[in-house]
């Protein structure tokens, strides 16, 4: 079964109508009423596609409701079996205080092909198509890495950009790459987008390392398998819960490092709709009697494209 055009095109309108949803709140500081608006409409439009789609990357458990829950099954149950990976608003804190980056993100792929993933950390790397795979390795020290990325592409220290998120956790791999005379851009938030950097030499971003939210691993992967870009990830579990939530996911290893193709299988779309500007695409902008909007979005080892889209306020 392939995944069909039509599919790929409702989805650049719900990610799209997603984001128009969050408009009036950008700026408001009121994240937890901009999450509800994307995640409403994102629900609502995707029970109205003819699929079969379960949700495998969601944000949050069954009692959590308004969230797209894990496990919750979505569409008319009249087409294709899917896994369904969600994100209404990449970056809630971005559209509270009007900072760039913030997005509406939706990845798709046949029943099966989506790794679930435990609402845990997941310590990642990833690189661009041009890198050779199995080259850099999140078993390395950051030095390696760094070395390793230097040799292949004959690029100085200095001429290397590592994205990462600012946090306390990363003081040790930062203050290496600081020593290693290496360039940082530093993300507060929304580490799908992050590891995206990585897809086009445009972005100037060389690698992205660190650890972030295991779901969010499993979306940028759909995205960057697409564009035969280069990621592995591992799971960190700190409690019992969460040891235990990830064994009735069917994760029996626990220290398993995963490649890019055992996070997603097969065929894959990964389509995100911009809410606020940031490097990947534009946010939503309000113009007389419509809402204009970005949406990058790949599908099956091409290209990544970006889509304008113009929705009448009425």
């Amino acid at each position: 079964m392939k995944l069909s055009e039509e599919l790929l095109n409702n989805l650049i309108d719900i990610t799209s109508n997603s984001a128009i949803a969050c408009y009036p709140y950008i700026g408001k500081n009121e994240k937890i009423l901009a999450d509800k608006a994307a995640t409403d409409v994102m629900r609502d439009q995707l029970n109205n596609l003819n699929i079969n789609g379960k949700v495998v990357i969601g944000e949050g458990e069954l009692d959590e409701a308004p969230m797209l829950y894990i496990g919750e099954i979505l569409g008319n149950g009249n087409g294709p079996q899917i896994d369904i990976a969600v994100d209404p608003v990449e970056g809630t804190n971005f559209v509270a205080k009007n900072l760039p980056g913030a997005m509406s993100v939706l990845a798709v792929a046949e029943r099966g092909n989506l790794l679930n993933a435990p609402e845990t950390y997941m310590d990642k790397i990833a690189t661009g198509s041009h890198i050779p795979k199995g080259t850099l390795d999140i078993d390395y020290t950051v030095e390696q890495n760094i070395n390793i990325y230097s040799e292949i592409t004959k690029k100085k220290n200095s001429e290397i950009t590592v994205c990462i998120l600012e946090r306390p956790r990363h003081y040790e791999i930062i203050n290496e790459l600081k020593k290693l005379n290496v360039n940082i851009k530093f993300i507060t938030d929304g580490d799908v987008s992050g590891a995206l950097l990585v897809s086009d030499k445009k972005f100037n971003v060389d690698i992205f390392m660190g650890i972030g939210g295991g779901p969010e691993g499993v979306i940028a992967a759909s995205a960057l398998d697409t564009l035969n870009c280069n990621m592995q990830g591992r799971f960190l579990f700190e409690t019992a819960e969460d040891k235990n939530r990830a064994f009735h996911m069917g994760i029996k290893d626990l220290n398993k490092k995963y490649e890019i193709n055992e996070i997603v299988k097969g065929e894959s779309i990964f389509c995100a709709t911009g809410i606020t500007s940031g490097d990947l695409m534009k946010g939503v902008v309000k113009e007389n009697d419509k809402f204009i909007t970005e949406t990058i979005i790949t599908h099956n080892k091409s290209e990544l494209k970006l889509v304008k889209k113009e929705v009448s306020l009425t």
